[in-house]
């Protein structure tokens, strides 16, 4: 029999955003080219409950709802359309993953939020912001800030760290990424990140950093650029990194099934 694993994309869902109209697609060419049996449901920022039983949802095609708690997937992708309805809905979705060891994937802003997250929850730094957020923010607590050029619409190439998981799953040293952004990491606030365990695997060509993980967990991964973007038009071209976080999703869903 088939294992299922459930997957909550985490965001705001909207026919508006690009990535969300592409990704059911991407899903899909996956459970037809690798045979993986992906059970996707949308988990707006609101929904996202702490503590709370995970809802059973409408599928792919509809929403989870009334409070969820997105640790009982087998994955969490927290998906692009910053800024969120509900900053500590996301929040609490990256700690969830984060602490519960779900595989994780954010991109755009869910890498954003997975560093705001970090910096929070396990650097000690409270009062970190994000300047979309709260343009308030002072500079110096800002882990997220605005970028000295938009990237909206921008291309260009990422080098990978060697060794690393992005690297493992991409099998090269370098990727194309297409973005769609505004706001970035903080230089200032990078090095206690990597004191406190993140590491930094992907860089531009400005040696801007775009690609994070966490080595020590089962997938923590995310990427200021968009995967789910890569090769639009092609349908069943589906970014590394994407196929990546699903086969880790069927893997954890595996083990729970066999438990």
């Amino acid at each position: 029999m088939a294992i299922t694993a459930r997957i909550a994309l985490v965001g705001d869902r909207s026919e508006a955003v690009r990535s969300h109209v592409r990704i059911p697609g991407l899903l899909d060419a996956l459970r037809v080219r690798d045979g993986l049996d992906l059970d996707a449901y949308w988990v707006g920022s609101e929904d996202v409950e702490q503590g709370a039983a995970a809802g059973a949802g409408t599928g792919i095609g509809g929403g989870v709802g009334g409070g969820v708690e997105v640790g009982g997937f087998d994955a969490v992708w927290v998906v692009p359309g910053s800024p969120y309805r509900s900053e500590a809905g996301v929040l609490a979705a990256i700690r969830a993953a984060r602490e519960g060891g779900v595989p994780f994937l954010g991109t755009c802003g869910g890498f954003q939020h997975a560093l705001l997250e970090f910096a929070r929850n396990v650097c000690g730094l409270d009062r970190a912001g994000h300047a979309e957020n709260e343009p308030e923010t002072p500079a110096e607590e800002a882990v997220v800030v605005p970028l000295a050029c938009s990237l909206v619409g921008h291309e260009g190439m990422v080098e990978i760290a060697a060794g690393s998981r992005a690297a493992q799953l991409i099998g090269s040293d370098r990727t194309r990424a297409r973005y769609h952004c505004s706001y970035g990491p903080n230089p200032q606030h990078l090095g206690v990140l990597r004191e406190h365990g993140m590491s930094f695997s992907g860089i531009d060509e400005s040696g801007n950093v775009r690609i994070a993980e966490l080595p020590g967990h089962s997938f923590f991964l995310a990427t200021l650029f968009q995967p789910e973007l890569d090769g639009e038009g092609a349908h069943h071209r589906v970014h590394p990194l994407i196929a990546g976080l699903a086969r880790a999703a069927v893997e954890r869903a595996a083990g729970r099934c066999s438990r």
